[in-house]
């Protein structure tokens, strides 16, 4: 699992080749998969290939002109009326999508929506507005998912830092 780790990079460009229906599908399986308070698993997917709408998706933030270039976004939307912790379950979801897209061989990065303005006022209404997403859901984040245009470097051991760790209690 570290080598999964260590490959995942934010990637903000992508080759212009499709991603296989295979792999997507494997990364909602991973997405799926991750814990949710309570269990409740309120979490749901846009999946957006279109090219105009991946293009209208890039002008939600001044952080996301990039991922109109990705073959395939996974919009992460959750539900407030099943669910009762927006923020930690959909992080943890998309952290999920991260890494299986690394294993799968592909790229992505986490573009924020959640509490984000861009040139359309707020973030989240207009990619709500945009993918017709009810009013109940929340939109944490798009993630491009695609083959990266060009590799980047692995973490390292040396980004491991017994200075950040403390037993017990923390330690100045």
């Amino acid at each position: 699992m570290l080598e999964v780790i260590k490959k995942r990079r934010s990637v903000r460009a992508y080759k212009p080749k499709s991603v296989e229906e295979g792999k997507i599908k494997e990364i909602l399986k991973a997405a799926m998969f991750s814990p949710s308070s309570w269990g409740t698993r309120a979490w749901e997917f846009v999946i957006v290939k279109d090219p105009k709408t991946r293009k209208a998706l890039s002008e939600a933030t001044p952080y996301s002109s990039f991922v109109k270039d990705a073959p395939v976004i996974i919009v992460v939307c959750y539900d407030t009326e099943t669910g009762r912790k927006f923020k930690e379950d959909s992080s943890i979801c998309a952290a999920h999508i991260h890494l299986e897209a690394v294993n799968q061989g592909l790229a992505s990065c986490f573009v924020q929506i959640a509490d984000a303005d861009g040139p359309h006022g707020n973030a989240e209404a207009y990619v709500k507005e945009l993918l017709g997403i009810p009013q109940n859901y929340r939109v944490q984040c798009l993630l491009p998912i695609g083959y990266a245009a060009s590799e980047l470097p692995e973490h390292s051991d040396s980004e491991y830092d017994e200075s950040k760790i403390h037993y017990e209690r923390f330690n100045q």
